[in-house]
Protein backbone atom coordinates (compact mmCIF):
# COMPACT_ATOMS: atom_id res chain seq x y z
CA UNK A 1 0.00 0.00 0.00
CA UNK A 2 1.20 3.28 -0.95
CA UNK A 3 1.97 5.90 1.93
CA UNK A 4 0.37 9.14 2.49
CA UNK A 5 3.04 10.89 0.73
CA UNK A 6 3.04 8.64 -2.06
CA UNK A 7 -0.83 8.79 -2.42
CA UNK A 8 -0.25 12.39 -2.70
CA UNK A 9 2.17 12.20 -5.62
CA UNK A 10 0.56 9.70 -7.48
CA UNK A 11 -2.54 12.00 -7.07
CA UNK A 12 -0.42 15.01 -8.45
CA UNK A 13 1.29 12.75 -11.30
CA UNK A 14 -2.54 11.93 -12.22
CA UNK A 15 -3.83 15.75 -12.20
CA UNK A 16 -1.48 17.17 -13.89
CA UNK A 17 -0.78 14.84 -16.78
CA UNK A 18 -3.73 16.63 -19.49
CA UNK A 19 -3.02 16.54 -23.11
CA UNK A 20 -1.13 19.30 -23.05
CA UNK A 21 1.48 18.79 -20.57
CA UNK A 22 2.28 15.64 -21.81
CA UNK A 23 2.58 16.72 -24.97
CA UNK A 24 5.43 19.49 -23.18
CA UNK A 25 6.70 16.43 -21.47
CA UNK A 26 7.25 14.10 -24.76
CA UNK A 27 8.90 17.24 -26.64
CA UNK A 28 11.00 17.50 -23.74
CA UNK A 29 12.59 14.09 -24.04
CA UNK A 30 10.35 12.57 -21.16
CA UNK A 31 8.30 9.55 -20.74
CA UNK A 32 4.18 9.64 -19.94
CA UNK A 33 2.50 7.00 -18.91
CA UNK A 34 -0.94 6.68 -21.18
CA UNK A 35 -3.66 4.19 -22.05
CA UNK A 36 -3.95 2.07 -25.18
CA UNK A 37 -6.67 -0.33 -26.46
CA UNK A 38 -4.62 -2.72 -24.26
CA UNK A 39 -3.02 -2.08 -21.38
CA UNK A 40 -1.19 1.08 -20.24
CA UNK A 41 2.46 1.94 -21.77
CA UNK A 42 5.19 4.58 -21.10
CA UNK A 43 5.40 6.78 -24.35
CA UNK A 44 8.52 9.05 -25.23
CA UNK A 45 9.13 10.47 -28.55
CA UNK A 46 10.32 7.41 -31.09
CA UNK A 47 12.60 9.90 -32.75
CA UNK A 48 14.13 10.94 -29.92
CA UNK A 49 17.50 9.08 -28.74
CA UNK A 50 18.27 10.67 -25.35
CA UNK A 51 14.00 9.85 -24.69
CA UNK A 52 14.78 5.63 -25.96
CA UNK A 53 17.96 6.06 -23.64
CA UNK A 54 15.94 6.92 -20.85
CA UNK A 55 13.17 5.00 -21.54
CA UNK A 56 15.16 1.92 -21.16
CA UNK A 57 16.79 3.40 -18.12
CA UNK A 58 12.61 3.41 -16.78
CA UNK A 59 11.90 -0.28 -17.98
CA UNK A 60 15.42 -2.06 -17.03
CA UNK A 61 14.66 -3.55 -20.51
CA UNK A 62 17.17 -5.39 -22.31
CA UNK A 63 18.09 -2.52 -25.11
CA UNK A 64 18.71 -5.97 -27.75
CA UNK A 65 14.99 -6.49 -27.40
CA UNK A 66 12.95 -4.15 -29.65
CA UNK A 67 10.40 -1.64 -28.40
CA UNK A 68 6.81 -1.32 -30.32
CA UNK A 69 5.61 1.79 -31.55
CA UNK A 70 2.13 3.58 -32.08
CA UNK A 71 1.18 5.70 -35.02
CA UNK A 72 -1.47 8.06 -35.59
CA UNK A 73 -2.15 6.52 -39.21
CA UNK A 74 -0.55 4.70 -42.00
CA UNK A 75 0.71 8.09 -43.20
CA UNK A 76 2.66 8.14 -40.21
CA UNK A 77 3.58 4.88 -40.90
CA UNK A 78 5.15 5.01 -44.12
CA UNK A 79 7.37 7.81 -43.01
CA UNK A 80 9.20 5.35 -40.96
CA UNK A 81 9.17 2.21 -42.79
CA UNK A 82 10.76 1.78 -46.31
CA UNK A 83 7.76 -0.46 -47.44
CA UNK A 84 4.20 -1.55 -46.82
CA UNK A 85 3.74 -4.27 -49.42
CA UNK A 86 0.05 -5.53 -50.21
CA UNK A 87 -0.46 -7.51 -47.60
CA UNK A 88 0.25 -5.18 -44.84
CA UNK A 89 -1.95 -2.74 -46.85
CA UNK A 90 -4.87 -5.16 -46.43
CA UNK A 91 -4.41 -6.19 -42.79
CA UNK A 92 -4.05 -2.15 -42.25
CA UNK A 93 -7.44 -1.22 -43.88
CA UNK A 94 -9.28 -4.41 -42.02
CA UNK A 95 -7.70 -3.81 -38.44
CA UNK A 96 -6.32 -0.36 -38.00
CA UNK A 97 -6.59 1.38 -35.65
CA UNK A 98 -6.82 -2.10 -33.23
CA UNK A 99 -4.41 -4.39 -31.48
CA UNK A 100 -2.50 -5.33 -34.37
CA UNK A 101 1.20 -5.01 -34.64
CA UNK A 102 3.12 -5.37 -37.78
CA UNK A 103 6.73 -5.52 -38.15
CA UNK A 104 7.71 -3.54 -41.43
CA UNK A 105 11.38 -2.71 -42.72
CA UNK A 106 12.34 0.66 -41.06
CA UNK A 107 14.15 3.29 -42.50
CA UNK A 108 17.90 4.18 -41.09
CA UNK A 109 16.49 6.86 -39.29
CA UNK A 110 15.07 4.82 -37.11
CA UNK A 111 17.16 4.01 -33.83
CA UNK A 112 18.17 0.66 -33.49
CA UNK A 113 16.83 -0.04 -30.42
CA UNK A 114 13.37 0.20 -31.91
CA UNK A 115 14.46 -2.48 -34.80
CA UNK A 116 14.85 -6.46 -34.54
CA UNK A 117 18.26 -7.97 -35.87
CA UNK A 118 16.28 -7.78 -39.58
CA UNK A 119 15.98 -4.12 -39.28
CA UNK A 120 12.19 -4.31 -39.21
CA UNK A 121 9.79 -2.21 -36.57
CA UNK A 122 7.27 -3.22 -34.55
CA UNK A 123 4.30 -0.42 -35.21
CA UNK A 124 0.55 -0.25 -35.17
CA UNK A 125 -1.86 2.84 -34.98
CA UNK A 126 -4.15 2.44 -31.49
CA UNK A 127 -7.94 3.24 -31.45
CA UNK A 128 -7.55 4.68 -28.02
CA UNK A 129 -8.28 8.41 -28.62
CA UNK A 130 -6.07 9.45 -25.91
CA UNK A 131 -3.17 7.20 -28.12
CA UNK A 132 -4.38 9.09 -31.01
CA UNK A 133 -4.30 12.27 -29.87
CA UNK A 134 -0.96 12.09 -28.53
CA UNK A 135 0.86 10.72 -31.68
CA UNK A 136 -0.90 12.97 -34.13
CA UNK A 137 -0.46 16.16 -32.58
CA UNK A 138 3.39 15.08 -31.28
CA UNK A 139 3.89 14.09 -35.12
CA UNK A 140 5.85 11.35 -34.74
CA UNK A 141 5.34 7.94 -32.99
CA UNK A 142 5.44 6.63 -29.25
CA UNK A 143 6.96 4.08 -27.96
CA UNK A 144 3.93 1.50 -26.67
CA UNK A 145 6.25 -0.95 -24.06
CA UNK A 146 4.01 -1.78 -21.56
CA UNK A 147 4.13 0.57 -17.98
CA UNK A 148 5.37 -2.27 -16.03
CA UNK A 149 9.34 -3.28 -15.10
CA UNK A 150 10.65 -6.25 -17.15
CA UNK A 151 8.81 -9.21 -14.99
CA UNK A 152 6.15 -7.60 -13.86
CA UNK A 153 2.71 -8.24 -15.77
CA UNK A 154 1.27 -5.47 -18.09
CA UNK A 155 -0.44 -2.64 -16.21
CA UNK A 156 -4.32 -2.35 -16.21
CA UNK A 157 -4.43 0.47 -14.04
CA UNK A 158 -2.07 3.65 -13.47
CA UNK A 159 -1.96 2.47 -9.88
CA UNK A 160 -0.47 -0.68 -11.24
CA UNK A 161 1.63 1.59 -13.47
CA UNK A 162 2.74 3.93 -10.58
CA UNK A 163 4.01 0.89 -8.35
CA UNK A 164 6.51 0.38 -11.13
CA UNK A 165 7.62 3.57 -12.04
CA UNK A 166 6.46 6.44 -9.11
CA UNK A 167 7.60 10.01 -9.73
CA UNK A 168 10.17 8.40 -12.23
CA UNK A 169 8.03 9.08 -14.85
CA UNK A 170 6.88 12.79 -15.84
CA UNK A 171 2.62 12.33 -15.86
CA UNK A 172 0.32 9.89 -15.89
CA UNK A 173 -3.07 9.91 -18.13
CA UNK A 174 -5.89 8.62 -16.52
CA UNK A 175 -8.22 6.19 -19.19
CA UNK A 176 -9.71 4.09 -16.30
CA UNK A 177 -9.10 0.57 -15.66
CA UNK A 178 -8.06 -1.09 -19.14
CA UNK A 179 -10.08 -3.85 -19.87
CA UNK A 180 -7.64 -5.91 -22.33
CA UNK A 181 -7.32 -8.95 -21.63
CA UNK A 182 -4.59 -9.69 -24.50
CA UNK A 183 -1.79 -7.75 -25.92
CA UNK A 184 -1.37 -6.92 -29.76
CA UNK A 185 -0.93 -9.55 -32.25
CA UNK A 186 2.89 -9.08 -33.48
CA UNK A 187 3.11 -10.44 -36.67
CA UNK A 188 5.88 -10.00 -40.03
CA UNK A 189 5.36 -10.91 -43.22
CA UNK A 190 6.78 -13.87 -45.29
CA UNK A 191 5.92 -13.52 -48.99
CA UNK A 192 2.38 -13.01 -49.34
CA UNK A 193 2.03 -14.99 -46.12
CA UNK A 194 2.44 -14.21 -41.89
CA UNK A 195 4.18 -15.54 -39.38
CA UNK A 196 2.99 -14.83 -35.89
CA UNK A 197 5.39 -13.44 -33.73
CA UNK A 198 3.35 -13.09 -30.51
CA UNK A 199 -0.08 -14.05 -30.46
CA UNK A 200 -2.56 -11.60 -28.80
CA UNK A 201 -5.93 -9.98 -29.74
CA UNK A 202 -6.14 -10.48 -33.06
CA UNK A 203 -6.52 -14.23 -33.73
CA UNK A 204 -4.68 -15.81 -36.68
CA UNK A 205 -7.62 -17.78 -38.37
CA UNK A 206 -8.74 -13.52 -39.18
CA UNK A 207 -5.11 -12.50 -40.30
CA UNK A 208 -5.49 -15.18 -42.38
CA UNK A 209 -9.23 -14.68 -43.51
CA UNK A 210 -8.55 -11.40 -44.42
CA UNK A 211 -5.93 -12.14 -46.70
CA UNK A 212 -7.48 -14.76 -48.65
CA UNK A 213 -10.92 -12.19 -49.48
Amino acid sequence: MRSGNHQHQFADAVRKANIETALSALRAGEAIVFPTETFYAVGVDALNQRALQRLFELKGRDPDKPVALIAADLEMVARIVTEIGPPARRLADRFWPGPLTMVLPARHEVAPELTNREGGVGIRVSPHPIALELTRRLGSPLTATSANLAGRPPARTLDDAWASFGDAIAGYIDGGTLNGDLPSTVISFEGAGIRIIRAGAVPEAKLVEALRE
